[in-house]
């Protein structure tokens, strides 16, 4: 039976995905009674822990504030938890996944073509100018690049990487807002949105039969250009560094 890791697999679309693939597959579904994602040393203790063979990992897990918070270890939680977290799955995951036959890593929140996501290079903390839209789309856009970025550094690697953005969810994300937008926001998902379990479903397909490709990038399921392979590159090296 194949392993899927999901990483945020405890509420949202992960939830849904874990609870849609456990018929089909042994799920790991890690949350924050696993390891403190905003840590970077909890984060390489729980790679330590996961198994020696890993079929697929979903990158789902993720942290929004309307104020802004740093950790214990300096960083920026939103940008800890969504980019240096997400890094160092992928990253310390990656023998366990090549041990697979046909490994894969899916991506959520990539902006995925959405070009409203700005990289803050000279600030990655977002010390001027904090706000949770910034520091949202920052995430979704580093993450483009961290999809890029593995690829690029890893070319003769089997496993596939997606790029996924699930656009519009009524995954609960409205919560992070004040009122009168959490209201608003709210009941714009609950009629607009994209149900969980039919985001789950768009995504168990996709698990059970992958794209070829090294590096794919999709919004709800169309084709998206990949992002810029120097700034996949530069992000790379940049979040290398930060983990020192």
């Amino acid at each position: 039976m194949r392993t899927v890791v999901i990483a945020g697999g405890t509420r949202g679309i992960g939830r849904a995905l874990a609870e849609s693939t456990r018929a089909k597959a042994n799920v790991i579904a890690l949350g924050s009674a696993d390891a403190d994602l905003t840590s970077m040393r909890a984060t390489r203790e729980l790679v330590g822990r996961l198994p020696d063979r890993i079929d697929a990992l979903v990158l789902s897990a993720g942290q929004f504030s309307r104020r802004r918070v740093v950790t214990a270890e300096g960083h920026e939680r939103t940008f800890a938890i969504g980019v240096l977290a997400r890094h160092l799955l992928a990253d310390g995951l990656r023998p366990a996944l090549e041990r697979s036959p046909n490994p894969m890593i899916l991506n959520l929140c990539g902006v995925g073509g959405i070009r409203a996501g700005h990289v803050h290079w000279d600030d990655l903390t977002l010390t001027r100018g904090y706000s949770l839209f910034a520091a949202t789309m920052q995430v979704a856009r580093a993450n483009d690049l961290l999809g890029a970025g593995f690829a690029g550094r890893y070319p003769g690697t089997p496993i596939r990487y997606m790029l996924y953005n699930p656009l519009f969810v009524d995954s609960g994300m409205h919560r992070n807002f004040d009122q009168p937008a959490r209201a608003l926001i709210g009941a714009a998902a609950r009629v607009f949105g994209e149900s969980t379990g039919r985001a789950a479903a768009r995504l168990e397909q996709l698990l059970e039969a992958p794209p070829a490709a090294p590096l794919t990038a999709l919004r709800r399921g169309e084709a998206v250009p990949l992002p810029d392979p120097a700034d996949a590159a530069r992000m790379y090296d940049v979040i290398q560094h930060t983990q020192k």
